[in-house]
């Protein structure tokens, strides 16, 4: 009688999984044989018929011929089911010592433009004038003298530059600045506006058969980075923002909710180059040293299902 792992229901993961064993990579290896094993107890759960797999590639299919230079379909699809937040979470575990990240988004497809430091970003004039503010760090509070401060967030209508090529100014509301001696930014923008993530596509279709909203609260992008630490990437959240309890892509965290307050001072508006009244918003960065090791995971709030016949 054969030795041979032939194929059945009970066992398809194990016999698919032995196929990688001369996998050269062993991450490469761990990620496969992990993937195959979950996918197939997916199978198994749901017991998925023929035509519910046909729909499946076929919605991936119609992902992929969604996405182009200016759009990435399926970026928005992972983050919509929580996994582009979860990698970023799981890759910059903080401890509590550095700013808390969150997802990148598909719209930083360009290089901001290089600013100085109170520029104003919002080039085409309109909406509620801001000043942004704030102060990178290291984790002890040490001031993080040429840091890059690399922003970007929506005008008034809830488009970002590279939605609207012609109506938007290239490069509008988007900018990379350098922290001064203290670690310090500022620049002068708008107060920014909650928006729906593209929901004309196959990712929109999937969020309407679920009845879920596609929208984001109010935000403003950055990216903080230093020599000998590491960078984060994260968002500014307007706490006053509808959609804040219920974001498409998971990315809230409460350490990241500012208030927008508005300063009613025509002195200090004069000073600062903005119209009187003017709305300000402060944010303040902390970065990890490069050599930190990042934290443990935490362990679970609940335990894993246990999928009879497939090792956990």
């Amino acid at each position: 009688m054969s030795n041979r792992a032939l194929f059945s229901e009970e066992r398809s993961a194990e016999v698919v999984a032995v196929s990688f064993a001369n996998t050269q990579d062993p991450r490469l290896k761990q990620v496969l044989t992990s993937l195959v094993h979950h996918l197939h107890a997916f199978v198994k759960d749901v017991e998925l018929t023929e035509a519910e797999w046909g729909t499946a590639i076929d919605f991936l299919t119609r992902t992929g011929h969604m996405s182009n230079e200016v759009r990435q379909e399926f970026i928005l699809l992972s983050d919509v089911l929580g996994v582009s937040m979860l990698v970023e979470t799981i890759n910059h575990r903080t401890g509590g010592t550095s700013t808390e990240s969150t997802v990148l988004g598909p719209f930083h497809m360009v290089e901001s433009p290089k600013r100085e430091l109170g520029d104003d970003i919002n080039l085409d004039g309109k909406g509620t004038p801001c000043l942004v503010s704030g102060r990178v760090t290291g984790p002890d509070g040490e001031p993080l003298a040429g840091a890059t401060v690399d922003v970007w967030q929506t005008n008034e209508d809830g488009f970002y530059d590279v939605q609207q090529p012609g109506i938007q100014p290239a490069g509008n509301l988007r900018g990379l600045f350098t922290t001064d001696a203290d670690g310090r930014y500022w620049f002068r923008s708008v107060v920014p506006r909650y928006y729906p993530i593209p929901d004309d596509g196959p990712v929109g279709q999937l969020l309407a058969a679920t009845g879920r909203h596609p929208n984001r609260p109010a935000h403003l992008h950055f990216i903080a980075s230093a020599p000998g630490y590491r960078p984060v990437t994260t968002h500014v959240f307007v706490a006053d923002s509808p959609y804040l309890d219920s974001d498409a892509v998971f990315g809230v965290k409460d350490s990241l909710v500012r208030d927008v307050p508005e300063v009613d001072d025509p002195a200090r508006a004069g000073e600062v180059g903005l119209p009187n009244p003017f709305r300000t918003l402060t944010f303040d960065l902390a970065l990890l040293r490069a050599d930190h090791a990042p934290p443990a995971a935490q362990p679970a709030d609940v335990q894993p299902t246990v999928v009879k016949g497939v090792p956990s």
